[in-house]
């Protein structure tokens, strides 16, 4: 019986779940930056320059937000 008690029961820092949770959202942004970036590039070569510092760009903002959602859960 007190299995079924403590059955949603969570040990631990709830806040590495947030950032676990969080960390989702800039993986999927830089998924969706490269991907595109090198369907880009292959239709355009000449514009590779371009691409490339657009593409880092984006990479750096989604970075960005995956150290906010590092440091929040100390902030709290």
């Amino acid at each position: 019986m007190a299995a079924l008690e403590t059955l949603a029961a969570l040990e631990g820092n709830i806040g590495a779940v947030g950032y676990g949770l969080a960390a989702i959202g800039p993986g999927v942004g830089v998924g969706i930056i490269f991907g595109n970036g090198t369907q880009a590039l292959a239709r355009q070569p000449e514009a590779a320059g371009l691409i490339r510092a657009n593409q880092i760009l984006g990479f750096a903002f989604c970075e960005a937000l995956a150290l906010i959602g590092i440091v929040m859960p100390f902030v709290y």
